[in-house]
């Protein structure tokens, strides 16, 4: 008794998908870093904290969080201003190594998924 298989590899569709995949993954990661440094942006108005944005080059895939005021980087930079008790200066780079093994499990989840695994 004898078998046969054939099978049809279409790499370009699945370079796409994983591209995809991956790229809403770092969303969901560009956007669970904004939720937690949103957490520890310094609070006067509310400003701020509301200028922060998340981002994904589809392209490149990389993402970016972003705080966009006149005064961000003063603020996220002065390490002697005070602020408000959980409120810091380097709100957003003080996220990072905190963040990081949620952010790689996003994007692999989004790529595990679109793969059907």
């Amino acid at each position: 008794m004898s078998q046969s298989v054939r099978l049809q590899w279409n790499g370009a569709a699945a370079t796409e998908i994983m591209r995809r995949a991956a790229a809403r993954g770092l969303l969901l990661g560009a956007e669970h870093v904004l939720t937690e440094s949103r957490k520890r942006v310094p609070i006067a108005e509310g400003t701020l904290e509301r200028s922060g944005a998340a981002s994904v080059d589809e392209q490149s895939l990389t993402s970016a969080v972003s705080y966009d005021t006149p005064y961000a980087t003063r603020v996220h930079e002065d390490m002697n201003a005070r602020h408000s008790p959980g409120r810091s200066a380097k709100y957003l780079e003080s996220i990072l190594p905190e963040t990081s093994d949620t952010v790689q499990a996003l994007i692999a989840a989004q790529v595990r998924r679109a793969l059907g695994s």
